[in-house]
């Protein structure tokens, strides 16, 4: 797979603003598991050959052609899949390759960030991260994202659906911004898997250097280091699933190396997409468009913890767009006519 170059974006460049993509709505927020097609113009992540020896049923996804399942392995299927990745002792390997990864530079790049995401940028330590929404002057979701901060950078992952929406809307952003700041998308060249499952930890230590504390490692904190004596790679203590577990990020080059040395463990089985849905779905986590979408607030996403606790900055500074929508001028949440909740579900009489 050829790799496309990083896009740098300086504030202003409004010709850079433009060379972006442009991603609808209903593509954006479209969340079926078809059958790929060779129509179709599918980018192909550093896993594909992978994939397919594993039996991997690919399809289309965000513009990728990825596996909903794997049916050449003995525990491959949803529910398997989903099952190994709850066991004790356990951990299971997801490509999510697709999502888009960003480096923010500039002195004033904390500040941008804080004028389109509604969490506290600023407040982050060198290494923690925290999970913040992007929103309209409506106040609606115009995407989630996780963000960690690095001594002189800002990494961001958004999804892969709607990234090449969110860096439109970032480079219009940034016209309208008077400070120091810079965009770097990283393309395909930095491909992300996410080890997640109990025995996450113990799968990721044997990839990782001799010394590296994982033990001391808490969630939602990351670090630049090498896997498996790969350089320029990134650990992130996070994921989707309701598990603990890994985000690692890796140049494509090594990628498949490296997710072919970590299925070598007998505890780490690979997962498809639909596994990953299910169980971030019975850990009641959002999916972007189909929770959440453009219309609706943090508030009604029961998601309002992002812009932090009662009395926190953010809550009474706002300076993110829509905050007046979603709090008042004290910091307090809107009412709202909707919200999103859970439903438990049972076993037949």
């Amino acid at each position: 797979m050829s790799a496309a170059p990083s896009l740098l974006l300086r504030r202003a460049a409004s010709s850079a603003a433009r060379s972006f993509p442009s991603s609808s709505s209903s593509s954006a927020s479209r969340r079926t598991f078809a059958a790929a097609s060779s129509s179709e113009d599918l980018v192909k992540t550093s896993l594909n050959d992978l994939h397919r020896s594993l039996g991997g049923e690919m399809v289309p996804f965000a513009g990728y052609e990825l596996p909903v399942l794997y049916k050449g392995i003995d525990e491959g299927g949803v529910m398997k899949e989903h099952l190994w990745c709850r066991a004790d002792g356990k951990a299971s390997l997801f490509d999510v390759s697709h999502m888009g990864q960003i480096r923010w530079h500039g002195s004033d790049r904390s500040t941008f960030l804080e004028s389109v995401v509604v969490g506290d940028i600023a407040g982050l330590s060198p290494g923690s991260g925290l999970l913040s929404l992007v929103t309209n002057d409506d106040g609606g979701i115009i995407d989630d994202t996780v963000i960690t901060q690095y001594g002189n950078y800002t990494y961001m992952v958004v999804n892969g659906a709607t990234k090449h929406g969110d860096m439109e809307h970032f480079a219009t952003m940034m016209e309208r911004f008077g400070g120091d700041v810079e965009m770097e998308y990283l393309g395909d060249e930095v491909q992300l898997l996410a080890l997640q499952g109990p025995g996450a930890a113990e799968a990721a230590a044997k990839v990782l250097p001799d010394g590296f504390d994982l033990t001391g490692m808490a969630f939602m904190t990351g670090t630049e280091t090498t896997l498996d004596g790969i350089e320029g790679c990134r650990i992130t203590r996070c994921g989707y699933t309701g598990e603990d577990g890994f985000e690692l990020a890796v140049p494509a080059s090594s990628a498949e190396s490296l997710a072919a040395k970590l299925l070598e463990d007998p505890i780490v089985n690979p997962a498809g997409l639909g596994a990953r849905d299910s169980l971030r779905l019975e850990a009641g986590l959002c999916l972007y468009g189909n929770d959440i979408d453009s219309t609706t607030t943090p508030t009604e996403a029961a998601l309002g913890w992002t812009m932090g606790g009662k009395g926190s900055r953010r809550r009474t500074e706002g300076g993110f767009p829509g905050a007046e929508k979603v709090l008042t001028s004290d910091g307090k949440f809107r009412k709202s006519t909707r919200k999103r909740v859970g439903i438990r579900g049972m076993k037949a009489p």
